[in-house]
């Protein structure tokens, strides 16, 4: 009983970036019907899987939807599509939109057939740059709006890219937020409408908006960036066993910490003692701090800094984090039983509603699981099924 229940999607998406979105949209409560090629998501086969077909990716986002599969480019598999559409609420795809044209599925076409509907493309480039045609990754829209250059200039000098598939989560959240917005327009004047959310305009604006600094003005007052957050010292801080996450932030915090660690030096340095001295100093701040905090243990820190009410948390690795007790508390990653690949652990919804609560309605399907009982909802008959499955517009259920 989500707040979208009733909305019907029709998920034209793959990878990372449009399925994390549509995900999305089915935890809170929309019907979700996954279109696939036959050959399926790609991410099936990202292991490691218990079988073919079900790897981790593909389980963690692609929960609360049905799987039909399809061949589009043959007149009946797009047929199929548009009886789908007739009444669906949204189409969201992540080709670029030079395909779903040569497909013979662009807005024009669909609109016609359905003026409601919300048809929104996650893709590279906005329509109207040079890059409009260009393929996009996520790592190539990391190097263009400047991330790996961050990372090289707050660490040894070489260019990384951020262990993360961090553009495709971001985009795809931006296009939920635009997929709302659209459904609140369309519901006040009944007219659906086209909406696009490029990967690269959407990350210059989420890079820039931090690191613009006095690029936003003309002419210039710096060459930019955020000086705290490109400061090489802004990490995790080494404590006499571990690594503590730490900030130290405004005026009562500093305060705090100058009464529990007994540094009244510091307290009197002007480096140290104002908002705007320390961000004129953050370098030689964090460097201090660094010093300060390998002179505990890593259980020390946190509780003279708890008591302190200073900012702090643990830093977890990939396995430490499944076990924080604040996540624990909260049933972040309950083990549910997946009807054929048996217990996994899964990932809660962090949105909560007072009325209309949500939660995953199923896990993450096999392959054309609902390819049938979706084609019946349509209209085709048993018949109708069959044939399509001969000629290879769809595939057989799942044993």
């Amino acid at each position: 009983m989500g707040p979208l229940k009733g909305i019907k999607v029709i998920d034209m998406t793959t990878v990372l970036m449009g399925p994390y979105a549509t995900q999305m949209l089915g935890d809170y409560g929309a019907d979700v019907i996954k279109v696939e090629s036959l050959d399926g998501d790609v991410t099936r086969v990202i292991g490691p899987t218990r079988h073919a077909g079900m790897g981790p990716v593909f389980l963690n986002t692609n929960r609360s939807k049905r799987s039909i599969c399809l061949d589009l480019k043959k007149p009946a598999g797009r047929d199929a599509v548009l009886r789908l559409l007739r009444d669906a609420d949204v189409l969201v795809y992540n080709v670029r939109p030079q395909a779903m044209a040569r497909l013979q599925l662009g807005y024009d076409v669909v609109s016609a057939i359905n003026p409601r509907l919300v048809y929104a493309g996650v893709f590279g480039f906005g329509r109207d740059g040079p890059y409009a045609a260009k393929p996009a990754y996520d790592d190539l829209i990391q190097g263009a709006t400047a991330l790996p250059a961050l990372m090289a200039q707050t660490g040894d000098g070489v260019p990384r890219y951020v262990p993360n598939a961090l553009v495709d989560r971001i985009v795809g959240l931006t296009a939920v937020g635009a997929i709302c917005a659209s459904l609140v327009h369309r519901d006040r004047t009944g007219r659906g409408q086209r909406v696009d959310i490029p990967m690269f305009e959407t990350m210059a604006g989420f890079v820039m908006g931090d690191h613009m600094g006095g690029l936003t003005y003309e002419p210039p007052l710096d060459k930019g960036g955020y000086a705290r957050h490109l400061s090489r010292d802004r990490r995790p801080y080494k404590t006499s066993d571990g690594h503590l996450s730490v900030i130290v932030y405004n005026d009562k915090q500093w305060e705090n910490f100058f009464e529990a660690t007994g540094r009244d030096d510091l307290r009197a340095d002007p480096k140290f003692a104002t908002f705007a001295g320390r961000a004129a100093h953050i370098d030689v701040v964090y460097a201090e701090l660094a010093r300060i905090f390998e002179t505990r243990t890593t259980a020390e820190w946190i509780e003279l800094l708890t008591k302190a009410d200073v900012p702090v948390m643990p830093m977890h690795d990939l396995a430490s984090i499944l076990h924080d007790p604040h996540l624990k508390a909260t049933n972040f990653f309950p083990v549910v039983e997946h009807p054929t690949e048996g217990p996994i652990r899964s990932m809660k919804v962090t949105a909560s509603w007072s009325e209309t609560d949500a939660e995953p309605v199923r896990l993450a399907p096999r392959l054309n699981e609902h390819g049938a009982e979706i084609l019946r909802e349509i209209g085709y008959s048993a018949d109708e099924i069959a044939t399509m499955i001969r000629d290879g517009v769809t595939r057989p259920a799942p044993e």
